[in-house]
């Protein structure tokens, strides 16, 4: 049995709001779950995500997803933010279907909001893609690593242990908020 999800789905854009019905989106995370969540997901314009980007990773440009990771236990808080122009340029570019990307793209910031890090050295990203690789098989869609190799079936269903961890994660702030986080990863 999955875990549960609390849900809040921001899309003030709006030009994707069809290809991300709920309870898709709801579907997507849950796959990628380890622990009960409480999960924010935002769709935002090019502006918005360049801003985000520069403010909390000091990189001048929109990018597909940030990850504002605020607890990972006993349950999973996180905000989710994706930018649709960005997704939709990937997808065309990779020739997958706008919806598949994004399924992609939230299962990818529901993994790093559990501690998973592509970013932190090459055995860290080999679990990341392994996990990232086993759910969208699981889910019937694209391999998002094909060059990796054959898909093992055994990939590791727990996020690998932190480095470096704050004392306290920082207080949850009303989903309606800008984000505050004290980390956010791509």
């Amino acid at each position: 049995m999955k875990p549960g999800l609390t849900l809040a789905l921001q899309q003030p854009d709006g030009r994707h709001r069809a290809l991300l019905p709920r309870h898709r989106v709801a579907r997507w995370i849950r796959a990628a779950l380890d622990a009960p969540g409480e999960i924010t997901v935002r769709i935002v314009g090019e502006e918005e995500g360049r801003r985000l980007n520069r403010e909390f990773r000091g990189k001048d440009y929109a990018t597909n997803v940030l990850t504002f990771d605020y607890a990972r236990a006993p349950v999973v808080h996180a905000d989710l933010v994706l930018c649709a122009p960005v997704v939709e340029r990937e997808a065309a570019a990779l020739g997958l279907p706008v919806a598949d990307h994004y399924a992609h793209l939230l299962v990818h910031g529901t993994l790093h909001a559990q501690g998973y890090d592509h970013e932190r050295g090459a055995r860290d990203a080999a679990v990341m893609e392994a996990r990232e690789r086993a759910i969208l098989h699981a889910l019937g869609l694209h391999d998002p690593y094909p060059d990796r190799g054959p898909l093992v079936s055994a990939a590791p269903a727990t996020a690998p242990t932190r480095s470096r961890r704050p004392s306290a994660p920082p207080p949850r702030r009303p989903a309606s908020a800008a984000p505050r986080p004290a980390r956010a990863r791509r």
